[in-house]
């Protein structure tokens, strides 16, 4: 084995760790965990209620790039390499990674170092460089749900019905750094080769997951009220790795405020095809979603889209506190308006004759 540099990508924590603790494996083969490798953490800001005496910001930077660099500029003891992992890199800043730039201009042939993304945005002289070296890149092989979930049932011999594993992958949405450990339970609560079903798999579920927010704008063109309001729920009380905060109502009112100005911009008879669309759109946007927004605007009509700026309005206003009505009341009001018109509109399932 030859020493060199990686770099570990992935926007999921749960998931970029599995794949470092892999290589790591990988990379330290027979030798001693306990003296060939080596694990450093960059600090980011201290938040609020941080108690650690660990120091943190510019201090805490500096103390970890120096350890890193102590640690990668030492020979190996007892081992035949060291390895280095450096983690959350992308919290250091440009003026961090002089050092490090300098240090892999010539490295050490008996060290391996491991960058592992997170914390931010790594550095343009740090990621210039590790192209400059041909740092090798490892990444999870996919941070969606169903497909993790795909792979970890097949890999712990999980056998789950199509209709189960649907419910796993919309309960947890963005979350699929929870599959593992999901199926680990599921895998421990059930006898091999037994086919689970919905019923088998809801009491293990846990806490509903982070979705995207195009999934409220899809549920309210289906005209289901119900299916709104639990994305909305989910969007104002959940967080995951790609959303570290739940959505503000007011953020919720900007993407809607936004999804039907596009919607507005394509009540034109000029605008006859997806493509017509792109392009009244700015061409700013791809043509599936802009020929779902001319379907919109053509069900709604100039009269639906009043109304849904109406409800808009009046949402706005509450929010500031017109009539005193909680936020979440206020968004929750709107949504079933909005939904509610879609459905009457015919635009969505709910308003299709079955």
């Amino acid at each position: 084995m030859s020493a060199g540099t990686y770099l570990v990508k992935g926007s999921d924590p749960s998931l970029r760790d599995r794949v470092v603790d892999e290589l790591v494996a990988e990379l330290l083969g027979d030798d001693d965990r306990s003296l060939a490798l080596e694990e450093i953490v960059i600090p980011g800001r201290a938040g609020p209620g941080d108690e650690s005496d660990a120091p943190v910001g510019a201090e805490g930077r500096d103390a970890a790039v120096a350890a890193l660099l102590n640690a990668a500029g030492s020979p190996p003891f007892m081992t035949a390499h060291r390895v280095v992992v450096a983690r959350d890199v992308g919290a250091l800043t440009a003026g961090d990674v002089d050092g490090i730039v300098r240090y892999l201009e010539d490295p050490l042939d008996t060290t391996i170092l491991v960058f592992v993304a997170g914390g931010g945005t790594i550095p343009a002289a740090l990621s210039k460089q590790l192209k400059a070296v041909r740092a090798q890149e490892r990444a999870p092989e996919s941070e969606k749900t169903d497909k993790v979930l795909i792979g970890a049932a097949h890999d712990a011999g999980l056998l789950l019905s199509p209709d189960a594993a649907k419910l796993i992958s919309s309960h947890l949405g963005e979350d699929a750094g929870r599959v593992a450990a999901l199926v680990e339970v599921l895998a421990a609560a059930y006898a091999p080769d037994v086919l689970l079903g919905v019923d088998d798999v809801t009491p293990y579920l846990g806490e509903a997951g982070a979705v995207p927010s195009y999934l409220l704008t899809n549920a309210i063109e289906e005209g289901d009220p119900a299916v709104a309001l639990e994305t909305l729920h989910r969007l104002l009380t959940v967080s995951s790795a790609q959303q570290p905060k739940p959505m503000h109502p007011l953020q919720v009112m900007g993407l809607l405020n936004g999804y039907y100005r596009r919607i507005l911009r394509l009540d034109d008879p000029s605008v006859r095809s997806g493509a017509d669309a792109v392009v009244a759109l700015g061409g700013k946007v791809k043509e599936y979603p802009a020929r779902k927004a001319l379907t919109q605007a053509r069900a709604l009509g100039a009269g639906g889209i009043r109304q849904a700026f109406d409800a808009l309005f009046q949402a706005d206003l509450d929010l500031k506190g017109a009539r005193g009505i909680p936020e979440q009341a206020v968004m929750e009001v709107l949504v079933v308006r909005l939904t509610r018109l879609a459905a009457r509109s015919g635009s969505g399932s709910g308003g299709r004759r079955r």
